[in-house]
């Protein structure tokens, strides 16, 4: 296939993702005319409309959905081949990431430009979403999802653990008194988070004791930064991850309860919807995010199991 069809098809990926001409011709270099002209030889050659133009969106029409799904793993593979011999190792093309919103944005991306600087010409593309995707249809390379796994066809890492806390404002505290056992957390009103998201107790261990607590949240979400926000504002008490109240706890707007009893860990996987085929990028950013955490003892616990 000639170099600049393979051009083409990866611009016509581009501005379908993008919804723009103009954004995908920035992303590549070109002029928003040369972008234009590529897909339209593209679409001739095809014998088919790929994008539905308007004044106001470009989005693919339903032949170039049909196209896109079934040319995003073929460049992919393109991608990988190049890859597996460039002896500088240096990796290239485009990786979708999927993972929770607030785990990127406090954890991930401040610890991306290590990676970035070592595969200049890899560009990524985080997609943030606290619900699970839809990895397959969405063309996510790989997810990183924090808790139980459900049943899925494709593979998965473990690539650490995270710390859990149990935090209220101080001004909570003022007004409702701070508890100072397990059992006295039943009479406080409780934020429902993803982090407890669909349970209805919490486990506490301290020292061989354990101690089960029930739970009627007053307040949910299924927005981790929205849980920390409920409960800064003083609607109750919640658990969470230590990682995802770090600048809480730091700045005092919360404050740690109960530090002498321990919540079960939660697990982090690196998913790959793809299984076998997973790309080279996929699985070196998981080597990298591994890494990472492990490097971070107080909210993470290194469990690298391949």
């Amino acid at each position: 296939m000639p170099l600049k069809d393979i051009l083409s098809l990866r611009l016509y990926t581009r501005v379908a993702h993008l919804g723009s001409f103009s954004a995908a011709a920035r992303e590549s270099g070109l002029t928003q005319s040369q972008v234009s002209r590529m897909i339209a030889e593209l679409e001739a050659g095809l014998g088919a409309r790929l994008l539905s133009r308007t004044t106001r969106a470009v989005v693919p029409t339903e032949a170039g959905l049909e196209f896109l799904a079934r040319m995003e793993p073929i460049l992919a593979a393109l991608d990988d081949a190049e890859n597996s011999v460039r002896e500088t190792g240096e990796l290239r093309g485009l990786l979708r990431i999927g993972m929770p919103s607030t785990m990127g944005i406090r954890v991930v991306i401040p610890r991306l430009s290590a990676f970035t600087e070592r595969h200049p010409m890899l560009h990524l593309e985080l997609m943030l979403e606290d619900k699970w995707q839809d990895m397959v249809k969405e063309a996510v390379d790989v997810g990183i999802r924090v808790g139980t796994l459900p049943d899925l066809s494709g593979t998965a890492r473990l690539i650490g653990t995270m710390r859990r806390v149990i935090v209220a404002s101080p001004d909570y505290l003022t007004r409702h008194g701070t508890p100072s056992t397990p059992e006295e957390l039943e009479r406080h009103r409780i934020v429902g988070g993803p982090a407890g998201a669909h349970v209805s107790s919490w486990q506490l261990e301290h020292d061989g004791q354990m101690a089960s607590v029930n739970l009627s949240p007053q307040f949910s979400t299924n927005d981790t930064a929205g849980a920390l926000a409920a409960a800064a504002g003083g609607l109750g008490i919640v658990s969470t991850t230590s990682w995802a109240c770090r600048l809480e706890l730091e700045n005092g707007s919360l404050v740690q309860l109960l530090p002498q009893w321990k919540m079960a860990e939660l697990p982090v996987h690196a998913y790959f919807p793809m299984g076998r085929t997973t790309r080279l990028a996929a699985r070196a950013f998981a080597d990298f995010l591994a890494s990472e955490l492990a490097s971070d003892p107080r909210h993470f616990d290194s469990s690298d199991k391949r």
